[in-house]
């Protein structure tokens, strides 16, 4: 739990600090315990697991993430958890949006949720956010992948299970609800070049109650679709509040660091003294 709220804080210094204690304690536990305490222990691991996945993510090590979100499915398929189980597909999933496998994200998405199906009928609200959130991220993997049927088809079962929770909520520490599936549809319009769309719709959008996480990966997209639209000043001003909320989210994130990069290379004369001491923040001059 404390790994999991360090990664919605953006505090990812303190999740790798502690995250090889805890693996290494989950897997003596899986070891360790026979019956119901063994299935408690690999739902557990695979938490564990997921949450080094969602952390190597965000700094950069995608190929550390795919390993930790397989060794995760694998804890919580013996653990016999679906919920646990659902939200190890969703990062799976993640990873292979992040490895660039685009088509393969969006497939598993499509297999997993027709695993899941049959317990929407008297589903919990940790089933519905795990579910919803499954199809957030293969919404970001269709997008991607240019499929814009599919990222909307997605988007609309993430809706769905979202009015069925009738509210924001952080269920599984999936921040999941009408606002993250909003901060969806931004993002997925962003991917597939329809930035008015972003622009139009992000304002709109109350992250307030929302993870550090979330509020901060908003702000980075609509910093991206103003600055696709030479709203440069107005980028940087999402930029920079977002870097306030999450130093270690935005000098880590790829996007916001492409974004700052751009900026310098294309102005006219020397960078404003925000835009400059930003771009040396995040090393990119």
């Amino acid at each position: 739990a404390e790994v999991w709220d360090a990664y919605q804080e953006s505090r990812y210094g303190f999740a790798t600090r502690r995250l090889p204690l805890v693996l290494a304690d989950a897997l003596i536990a899986a070891q360790a315990y026979q019956g119901e305490e063994r299935e408690r222990a690999h739902e557990l691991m695979a938490m564990t697991h997921q949450g080094a996945a969602m952390v190597l993510t965000k700094v950069g090590e995608t190929d550390l993430a795919w390993i930790a979100a397989d060794r995760g499915l694998a804890a919580a398929q013996q653990s016999g958890n679906t919920v646990v189980t659902g939200s190890l597909f969703r990062s799976v999933a993640h990873c292979l949006l992040s490895n660039g496998r685009f088509d393969a994200s969006v497939q598993l998405v499509g297999d997993a949720s027709d695993h899941l199906r049959p317990g929407l009928d008297d589903a919990s609200p940790e089933f519905l956010s795990i579910y919803g959130t499954l199809f957030l991220a293969g919404s970001l993997a269709a997008a991607r992948a240019g499929d814009r049927s599919t990222t909307q088809a997605f988007l609309a079962e993430a809706d769905q299970a979202a009015q069925r929770l009738s509210g924001d909520a952080n269920h599984v520490w999936t921040a999941f609800g009408p606002t993250n599936v909003a901060i969806h549809r931004v993002a997925t319009a962003a991917e597939c070049g329809d930035m008015q769309v972003a622009i139009d719709l992000g304002p709109q959008i109350d992250t307030s109650a929302l993870p550090t996480e979330r509020r901060t990966r908003h702000n980075i997209e609509m910093a991206r679709a103003l600055s696709a639209h030479n709203r440069v000043d107005d980028a940087l001003s999402m930029i920079l509040d977002a870097e306030r909320w999450a130093p270690e989210q935005v000098r880590s994130h790829y996007l916001a660091r492409e974004l700052v990069l751009s900026w310098v290379r294309n102005q006219r004369g020397r960078p404003s003294r925000d835009m400059a001491d930003l771009a040396n923040r995040l090393h990119v001059v």
